[in-house]
């Protein structure tokens, strides 16, 4: 309102200067004065510029430089809280107090969740680095066996695992599994899972044992819609004899070179978390492993990827996992990896959006007894990327270091 009123005011004030100084046709109830006393009429117009400057800075001025203020204070860390109040002598000016407190009020909410936020951040940086170093530290060679493998997360911290884990009398154990959930929390129960794993492997030399015992930790300590599926496959170094242990996982994928045939084994039906004992249900088998033989071990992020990553997309699916081993001439641990690694990148399709983790380890019997085992992280360096003309999801690690 005030805005309004001030034209008014320095129009009086104009009109009043006009009777000062000329009159009304030369007739004025001050023209006399200011003919007579012109310093008077000097005095009387200067005094207006004062009173004028006052009604403004109270009005306009003194609100805006005590905002200003209070804004470099806020910007500065130095006040949380703004000190200013809604007094100025404008409505109008005290509408726009009144905005800018409100909006340095919702600013401060923003500090601290950023702040929180930062924290929170930190904290899954140090997640993620963990989990990394998981597999990035992997430098274990199993004997008789070459091992191509990798794992690319949706998010900072994912909830694949994939290790290779050197247990006792000479039994490897090689395992991939996945965490319902999405996050932090699922991150958290993948290395729960690995470390309990890692620990029973040194003095257990069966995987449902080692299985069923981590459950029987685990599960009082993870909510109740939380599980862990996972296959393991233990290597026998000393009798070259492969099992497998299955916790409600994908299929096991076993190519047997001399039928050039793959076959689908079911994983099992209690994932870890689901039950208080899984003792009596979790059974080790041996699997029909010669050399030239292949085993493939995956997570859904590959089974069941969408059709150029559209929502309703058609799924990469089991059979086409086959199909593709199948069409390869020579189906070596590394060949199949990187046959599965351009199908997969060319069905979801340029730009793709990545909605699970990708997990994959592939396990040759090595046909040569002599021939020296591996296992083969740094597979990008291995595939002819001319190859690849759509999404390189092993590329992750290389693009995103902390995954």
């Amino acid at each position: 309102m005030f805005h309004r009123i001030l034209p008014i005011i320095i129009g009086l004030l104009v009109v009043l200067d006009g009777f000062i100084l000329l009159g009304f046709g030369e007739y004025g109830p001050l023209t006399s004065l200011s003919t007579s006393s012109p310093i008077f009429a000097s005095i009387l117009i200067i005094i207006q510029f004062p009173i004028l400057y006052t009604v403004l800075y109270k009005a306009y001025i003194e609100p805006v430089q005590l905002l200003t203020k209070d804004i470099a204070r806020f910007m500065t860390g130095i006040q949380d809280e703004p000190e200013m109040k809604p007094n100025a002598w404008s409505n109008g000016m005290n509408q726009v107090i009144i905005f800018f407190i409100k909006s340095l009020q919702i600013l401060k909410v923003f500090k601290q969740e950023l702040r929180d936020g930062r924290k929170l951040r930190s904290e899954v940086e140090i997640a993620s680095e963990i989990q990394k170093k998981t597999l990035d530290q992997q430098n274990i060679i199993v004997p008789n066996l070459t091992i191509s493998m990798w794992t690319t997360p949706a998010s900072e911290v994912g909830w694949d695992s994939l290790d290779i884990i050197p247990g006792w009398d000479n039994n490897f154990y090689i395992y991939i599994g996945d965490v319902t959930g999405h996050g932090v929390p699922s991150g958290f129960v993948m290395m729960m899972v690995n470390a309990l794993i890692s620990a029973f492997s040194l003095s257990e030399s069966n995987g449902a044992i080692i299985l069923a015992k981590t459950n029987t930790i685990l599960r009082p300590r993870i909510k109740q819609n939380m599980m862990m599926t996972c296959v393991m496959l233990r290597w026998d170094a000393n009798t070259k004899k492969m099992y497998y242990t299955g916790a409600w996982h994908e299929f096991v994928l076993i190519y047997k070179t001399k039928e050039n045939k793959v076959y689908k084994v079911k994983s099992g039906w209690v994932a870890l978390g689901m039950v208080k004992d899984s003792t009596k249900i979790l059974k080790e088998q041996q699997i029909s492993f010669e050399p030239g033989d292949v085993i493939i071990l995956y997570t859904d992020g590959i089974s069941e990827a969408r059709y150029r990553s559209e929502q309703n997309g058609i799924l990469f699916s089991v059979d086409r996992i086959i199909e593709s081993i199948i069409k390869l001439d020579v189906k070596t641990s590394e060949n199949i990896f990187r046959k599965l690694t351009i199908d997969l990148s060319a069905w979801m399709w340029y730009q793709c959006k990545q909605y699970d983790d990708i997990s994959l380890a592939v396990v040759e019997y090595n046909s040569d007894p002599d021939g020296a085992a591996q296992t083969i992280l740094d597979i990008s360096t291995h595939i002819d990327v001319s190859n690849i003309t759509e999404w390189n999801w092993w590329l992750e690690k290389i693009k995103n270091p902390a995954k």
